[in-house]
């Protein structure tokens, strides 16, 4: 049996450009900070908050799918990994969430006012 060696140049190309793309929509969004996104609350934070962590959770996922070979996994290989590591970043958002708000309120209703 031979097997032929199958270039990857092409896909390594385009998963670069993907995620430069996302990154550089990141970066411009970081620096410009629009006020429509940056006002706009939603769960506790603002929208551009919200896109920073979908646009990150995206590339982290795109990352695994790509250059750890998921897509040739078995559907239950991908759906224990992807399942799993959804369900942890939902619980450190909640977790993040809920502590900052303990927080901020502890520091908004204490007799010592943010002094620091």
């Amino acid at each position: 049996m031979s097997h032929e060696h199958v270039s990857n140049t092409k896909r390594i190309w385009n998963v670069f450009f993907l995620l430069s793309a996302v990154t550089i929509v990141e970066v411009v969004l970081g620096i410009i900070k629009p006020e429509s996104l940056h006002l706009t609350n939603i769960l506790g934070m603002n929208l551009l908050n919200w896109i920073f962590i979908i646009l990150t959770v995206f590339k982290a996922y795109y990352i695994v799918w790509a250059f750890m070979h998921m897509e040739g996994e078995t559907p239950a290989l991908r759906r224990a990994v992807v399942w799993t590591v959804i369900f942890l970043i939902i619980y450190l958002v909640f977790i993040l969430l809920t502590e900052g708000n303990y927080v901020f309120e502890v520091f908004k209703n204490a007799t010592i006012k943010w002094n620091f």
